[in-house]
């Protein structure tokens, strides 16, 4: 594991690299408006697809680097993603842009731009909660590389059911919230809810050629 910042027009980004051996892809992954590469489900993808020939690069947005508690607006996250490109695209190898929440809406808004490989999108806000009428699929619809949305099935931002028909493809989290946290009388583990991810994302990647 390594670390790179990274200059953009909205501040210094970081890239904390998990390096796969024989690497074929990279998967870049920003977090959300509300937590950083901690969360549960990045850490569970830095840990599994690198033994699956990815290397996972965890980005940072210049808000967090700075120690600031609230993200900026959506035109200055893509400005930081379009300043971290270069990094992430310097391996050579293709570039899967991915992201959970705020972060997935970056991948989605810049990938046809930025020449993404594919797009992964963890816990798309399909809509703020209790606000149905407020869609943001045409963000997820208009990214126009392959799509994966990986979503929880009790997401207050949009469960599974409420997406609409696309050329994405979709796998559901049972019983997982926003952040994929699954409650003790779901009869099911937060490892395996994990391991749902894990195992879906991996299985997607090695289909994308």
């Amino acid at each position: 594991m390594t670390t790179e910042t990274v200059a953009t027009d909205a501040g210094d980004a970081r890239i904390t690299w998990h390096e796969a051996k024989r690497a074929r892809l990279v998967l870049a992954v920003g977090h959300g408006a509300g937590g950083g590469i901690e969360a549960r489900d990045l850490q569970a993808l830095a840990g599994t697809l690198p033994g699956h020939g990815v290397t996972v690069a965890l980005v940072e947005q210049p808000w967090r680097v700075a120690g600031k508690k609230v993200a900026p607006a959506p035109k200055t996250l893509d400005t930081g993603w379009r300043g971290v490109w270069p990094a992430l695209a310097k391996p050579g190898l293709p570039v899967i842009s991915g992201g959970r929440s705020a972060g997935a809406r970056v991948a989605c808004r810049t990938a046809a731009e930025l020449g993404a490989h594919a797009v992964l999108a963890l816990s798309f806000p399909l809509h703020p909660p209790g606000r149905p009428e407020k869609s943001r699929a045409q963000e997820l619809l208009g990214a126009g590389v392959p799509t994966l949305v990986v979503q929880g099935g009790n997401d207050p931002f949009g469960r599974p059911e409420e997406f609409p028909d696309g050329s994405y493809e979709l796998i559901e989290v049972p019983y997982g919230d926003h952040g994929f946290a699954v409650p003790k009388r779901a009869g099911t583990t937060q490892e395996r809810a994990l391991e749902i991810i894990t195992d879906g994302v991996a299985g997607w990647v090695a289909a994308l050629g």
